[in-house]
């Protein structure tokens, strides 16, 4: 269930009040911040935030197509380290046949074709 239109975004107050303290400053240094349930409004457009993800903080640079989205969307909580060592032996194996691959037959034929006449007719006999 989405929160009601009358209401309007929730937007952490601490938050706020960091940013319209930040708002003068040229040299605007990242605003730390635990709030992922945060809506990211308008007055955010431009800032920096350090985002926590329950063990690091994330640095996310706000733009314009982040707004109406919250927080805690752009600082992922969990990480995929890969999958069990068999399934990285396998994608080595395919990853290293990318060379183009000659059937033995093909192979055969190219060597009995340079090979002198003479040794493929004694080959008959």
């Amino acid at each position: 269930m989405s929160r009601a239109v009358w209401k309007g975004p929730f937007v952490d107050p601490n938050l706020l009040k960091k940013v319209e303290r930040l708002k003068d400053q040229p040299n605007k240094p990242p605003i730390k911040t635990w709030s992922r349930k945060s809506t990211i409004i308008p007055e955010f457009v431009g800032f920096s935030f350090l985002i926590h993800n329950g063990k690091k903080f994330i640095p996310i640079r706000i733009s314009e197509e982040m707004v109406g989205h919250k927080l805690g969307e752009f600082s992922p909580t969990r990480s995929f380290h890969g999958h069990t060592p068999a399934d990285k032996k396998a994608a080595q194996s395919v990853s290293g046949s990318d060379k183009p691959s000659v059937s033995k037959a093909a192979t055969s034929a190219i060597k009995t074709s340079t090979k002198p006449k003479e040794e493929s007719s004694n080959a008959k006999k």
